[in-house]
C-alpha cells in the first residue's frame, strides 16, 4: 500500500510540476456530459497541455523533443532582432544552462558533504562516543585532544561503550575478566547500533521512497536512454536517499556512498530543471543536465572532476553533446570544491586517497599487475554471476516478500563476523587508505609490523623480513578477503542504498596488498634472482606493497563495471599518482579482457536487464543476419495492424479502438485498402486530444468525424462538428523497407534514439519495430528469454 500510494502521489507531483493535468476516464465522461467551456479548439493552432507528454514506464521520442528544441531556439533567434527586451531574453536563455550546472554543483556537494560527516560519525557511533564534544567523529575527537597518547586510535577524549558503561576499558589480554567483558560489550553494542541503522534505512525506504534502494546507476542509464520513470529523481526519493545512505553506510554492511551519490545528485538536477522552462518542458534538454549531474555524482564520491566527466561519457550518458562535456566539468569542479568547503573534518587534501610512494616501479613488476588485472577480471565475472543468481532467487521466492527481514538477517550476519577482525570492523573507505598506505619507520600499524634490520646502507625505508605482526595482518587480510567476496555478493541489490565502488576496491586492495608483501619478501630474501638482479639490491626499497594494494583496487572495480579509461582517471584523481598511470592502465584493461571473455555485460547492465528496462546498449555489436520483416510486428499469425484512417473514423470509433488495444501509438494511413503511410499519432496525445475537444468545444460526439488532413472533407448539414487532430501527428516517422538488414535498423534505433519505426513496402505499410521489439528479438538470439523484456 505505501508502493502504490507513493508511486500515485509522486506521478501527479511531476505532472503537475510539468504543468500536464491528469486526463483520466472520468474526465473523459465529464466532458461527455456537457460540463465545462465550449471554445472551439484546434489542436494545430493551440496546443493541448499533456499533449507531447509521455506515460510512465515509456520511451520518449527523441526526434521529436529535438525538434520541439529547435523551434523554440529558431523562435527566440527571431524575436530577439525585434526588441531589446527579446535580445536579453535569448541571453538568459543562452544562459541558463551554466546556471543551472552551476546550482547543481553547490546542491550535490552541499548534500554530499553533509552525508560524508553524518556517516562518520554514526559510523564511529558504534565503538564509542566523544566526551568532550559528542558530534565530533572519532578521528576529529583525537585530532582536537591536547594530551598525549601512544596508540593512534586511542585518546583520553574518545571512550568505547564498554568504558562508558561499566567503567573498564578492553585490554589486550582478554584472558583477563575485565578486559573479555569490555570486549564482549563493545561487540553486543557494535551489533545493536549496526541493526538499528539498517533497520531505519529499510523501514524509510519501504514506507515513503521505494525508488531510493539499491544503486541507481542502472536505472540512472535507462533514463538517460530515454526511458521515463516518474518519482525515480523526485523530491521524496531525494530526501529518502540522502538519509538512508547514512544510515546504510554507517550500518557496516558492505556497501558504499559512490554510487548512490550519482543517483542522489541526478535527483538535485532533475528537481533544479523545473525552475528553467527550457529544461521542464524538453525531456531531451533535461537529459543533458542528467548526464552532467551523473559527472557531478563521482566528482563529489571521488574528489575526481575529470574522471567524473569521462565516467559519464563512457558508461552512463546515452546522449553527450560537447557543450554537455564543459557544463559537466564546470559543475564537477563546483560540486568538488564545495563538498570540501562543507566538510571540515574530512580530508583537507583534493584527492580522498593521498599517495605518496618513495620507490619507483620497475618494468619487471608490470607482471603481477597484470596478474593482479586477471584476478579482477574472475572476481568481476563471478561476482556479477553470482549476483545476479541471487537477485534472481530474491525475486522468485518468498525472500523478495520480507526486504526488512532480509536486510536485518545480512547486517547482523555481517556485523557478526565483521567485528573480531580489525580490517573488516572499519570502514571501506578507512580499510582501502590503511591499505594503500605506504609504511614509514614510525607507522604503526600492524601491516607495517617489519623486523627492523641495520643494512649500513643509510636507507631507513629499505625493504625488510615481516615481522610477527605483519604475520598476523596477513592472516587477516586473507580471511577479510574471503569475507567481503562472500558478502558483498549477497548485500548488493538489498532495499537500501547500496555502492560497488568501494567494496570492489577494497577486494581488489586486500588481493594486491598480500600480493605486494609476498612481492617484498621476495626481493627482499631473493635479491640476487634473475627478475631481481639488476634493479633490486639488498638493503633497497624495491617494493612497493601500497602500489600493489592500488593497482588490485582498480583492477577489481574495472572487472566489475568494465570501466576502462575513466577508471584509470579517476584512481589517478584518487590518489594523487601521475606516475602509476601505466600500471593501472595495465591491470584495467587485463580486467576487462578477461571479464569480457564470460560476459561482456557490466554490473549495471546485468541489472538493467533483470529488471527488464528497454535499454540498448551502445557497445553491444549485432551480428545476426535477420532483416526488418523478421522482427516487425504483427507476425503471420497475428491480426492486422491496428491503424487508424485519415478521415472517415469517428471518435466513437477511435475511442474503441485505443481502449480495445494497449499500444502506445497508431500509424496513420490514406484507407484500410491502400495502407498508404501518411504518419504517425501517440495514444496518449491522441486521449487527451479527444479529452479536451469534448470539454472544450460544443457539439463534439461519439459520431463526430475526425481527420487527420489538411482539409476538412465536406459533411452533411446535420452532421455534428469534426474534430481535426492533425496537429499531433507525426508527419515524417522513420521508416525502413521490409528487406532492411537489421543491424542498420539496430544502428538507427540506437543513434537517433527511436522508439519505433515503420515497415513498409513499395510505399504500403506493413508494420511496426519498437525497441522492445529489438531487445526481444536480440534476446532470442542470444538464447534469453524475450518476455524478460517488462518495458516499452
Amino acid at each position: 500500500m505505501a508502493w502504490e500510494f507513493w508511486s500515485k502521489q509522486l506521478d501527479e507531483e511531476e505532472l503537475v510540476e510539468n504543468g500536464y493535468e491528469d486526463y483520466s476516464s472520468s474526465s473523459r465522461a465529464a466532458g461527455m456530459n456537457g460540463n465545462g467551456p465550449s471554445k472551439l479548439v484546434d489542436p494545430l493552432e493551440d496546443l493541448v497541455p499533456g499533449v507531447g507528454t509521455y506515460e510512465d514506464f515509456n520511451t520518449i521520442d527523441w526526434v521529436r523533443e529535438k525538434s520541439k528544441d529547435r523551434d523554440r531556439h529558431r523562435e527566440i533567434t527571431n524575436k530577439s532582432r525585434q526588441s531589446t527586451v527579446a535580445l536579453l531574453h535569448s541571453l538568459c536563455d543562452a544562459f541558463s544552462g551554466w546556471l543551472l550546472m552551476l546550482l547543481v554543483g553547490l546542491m550535490s556537494g552541499a548534500l554530499a558533504g553533509g552525508i560524508d560527516i553524518a556517516a562518520h560519525w554514526l559510523s564511529d557511533l558504534k565503538g564509542g562516543v566523544c566526551l568532550t564534544d559528542f558530534w565530533f567523529n572519532h578521528e576529529h575527537c583525537c585530532w582536537m585532544s591536547n594530551e598525549t597518547f601512544q596508540e593512534r586510535d586511542r585518546c583520553p577524549e574518545w571512550q568505547s561503550w564498554a568504558e562508558l558503561i561499566t567503567g573498564k576499558s578492553e585490554v589486550r589480554e582478554y584472558d583477563k575478566t575485565e578486559g573479555a567483558f569490555a570486549y564482549i560489550m563493545n561487540y553486543m553494542m557494535y551489533i545493536f547500533w549496526a541493526l538499528l541503522f539498517s533497520l531505519l534505512a529499510v523501514t524509510l525506504v519501504r514506507a515513503f521512497a521505494p525508488y531510493a534502494c539499491g544503486s541507481g546507476i542502472p536505472e540512472i542509464k535507462t533514463i538517460l536512454s530515454g526511458f521515463i520513470i516518474r518519482g525515480y529523481l523526485g523530491k521524496w526519493t531525494l530526501i529518502i536517499k540522502t538519509i538512508t545512505l547514512v544510515l546504510a553506510v554507517s550500518s557496516g554492511l558492505s556497501l558504499g556512498k559512490e554510487g548512490p551519490l550519482v543517483h542522489v545528485a541526478c535527483c538535485c538536477a532533475n528537481i533544479l530543471c523545473h525552475l528553467f522552462t527550457k529544461y521542464r518542458k524538453n525531456e531531451a534538454k533535461r537529459r543533458e543536465v542528467l548526464s552532467a549531474a551523473a559527472a557531478v555524482g563521482v566528482s563529489v564520491a571521488f574528489g575526481a572532476p575529470i574522471g567524473g566527466v569521462l565516467f559519464s561519457l563512457e558508461e552512463v550518458s546515452y546522449y553527450f553533446p560537447l557543450k554537455t562535456l564543459w557544463r559537466s566539468f564546470f559543475a564537477a569542479l563546483v560540486a568538488a570544491f564545495t563538498l570540501r568547503s562543507i566538510n571540515p573534518f574530512g580530508n583537507s587534501r583534493l584527492v580522498l586517497f593521498y599517495v605518496e610512494f618513495h620507490a619507483p616501479w620497475h618494468l619487471v613488476e608490470l607482471a603481477p599487475f597484470v596478474l593482479l588485472g586477471i584476478f579482477g577480471g574472475l572476481w568481476g565475472a563471478l561476482f556479477i554471476r553470482a549476483n545476479i543468481a541471487w537477485c534472481r532467487r530474491r525475486k522468485s521466492t518468498r525472500l523478495g516478500h520480507y526486504p526488512v527481514i532480509e536486510v536485518l538477517v545480512v547486517t547482523a550476519m555481517t556485523a557478526l563476523l565483521a567485528f573480531p577482525n580489525s580490517y573488516t570492523r572499519m570502514s571501506g573507505a578507512e580499510l582501502i587508505s590503511e591499505l594503500f598506505n605506504d609504511c614509514s619507520l614510525l607507522d604503526s600499524s600492524q601491516l607495517c609490523g617489519y623486523k627492523q634490520v641495520n643494512t649500513g646502507v643509510g636507507n631507513s625505508l629499505a625493504d625488510r623480513p615481516a615481522g610477527e605482526n605483519l604475520y598476523t595482518a596477513l592472516w587477516q587480510l586473507a580471511l577479510a578477503l574471503i569475507f567481503k567476496m562472500l558478502i558483498t555478493v549477497i548485500t548488493f541489490g538489498m532495499k537500501v542504498p547500496s555502492g560497488l565502488f568501494i567494496p570492489s576496491m577494497a577486494v581488489g586492495a586486500i588481493a594486491g596488498r598480500l600480493l605486494g608483501v609476498g612481492m617484498e619478501q621476495l626481493a627482499y630474501y631473493h635479491h640476487d634472482w634473475v627478475i631481481f638482479k639488476g634493479w633490486c639490491s639488498q638493503g633497497a626499497d624495491c617494493i612497493t606493497p601500497g602500489l600493489y594494494a592500488m593497482v588490485g583496487a582498480a583492477a577489481c572495480l574495472g572487472g566489475v563495471t568494465r570501466m576502462t579509461v575513466s577508471l584509470v582517471v579517476i584512481m589517478f584523481e584518487l590518489t594523487g599518482g601521475l606516475e602509476y598511470i601505466v600500471p593501472l592502465m595495465a591491470a584495467t584493461m587485463t580486467s576487462k579482457w578477461v571479464a569480457d571473455a564470460f560476459g561482456r555485460e557490466g554490473i549495471y547492465e546485468a541489472h538493467i536487464r533483470l529488471n527488464g528496462y528497454p535499454f540498448l546498449e551502445p557497445k553491444e555489436e549485432f551480428e545476426h543476419s535477420s532483416l526488418a520483416v523478421d522482427v516487425m510486428r504483427p507476425r503471420r499469425s497475428d491480426p492486422a495492424l491496428a491503424v487508424l484512417t485519415q478521415d472517415g473514423m469517428t471518435v466513437g470509433e477511435v475511442e474503441t479502438l485505443v481502449e480495445s488495444t494497449h499500444y502506445s501509438g497508431f500509424p496513420v494511413v490514406v484507407s484500410q485498402e491502400s495502407q498508404r503511410l501518411v504518419g504517425f499519432v501517440f495514444r496518449r496525445d491522441l486521449l487527451i486530444s479527444i479529452d479536451n475537444a469534448r470539454k472544450r468545444q460544443e457539439g463534439i460526439v461519439s459520431t463526430s468525424q475526425v481527420f487527420f488532413s489538411e482539409h476538412a472533407p465536406s459533411q452533411p448539414p446535420d452532421a455534428p462538428p469534426p474534430l481535426r487532430l492533425r496537429g499531433i501527428m507525426d508527419l515524417s516517422p522513420f521508416t525502413v523497407t521490409d528487406h532492411t538488414p537489421m543491424d542498420i535498423t539496430v544502428d538507427i534505433f540506437r543513434k537517433l534514439g527511436l522508439r519505433q519505426c515503420l515497415v513498409t513496402h513499395n510505399g504500403r505499410l506493413l508494420g511496426i519495430i519498437t525497441k522492445k521489439d529489438i531487445l526481444k528479438h536480440m534476446a532470442q538470439i542470444a538464447n534469453r528469454d524475450p518476455d524478460s523484456i517488462l518495458f516499452n
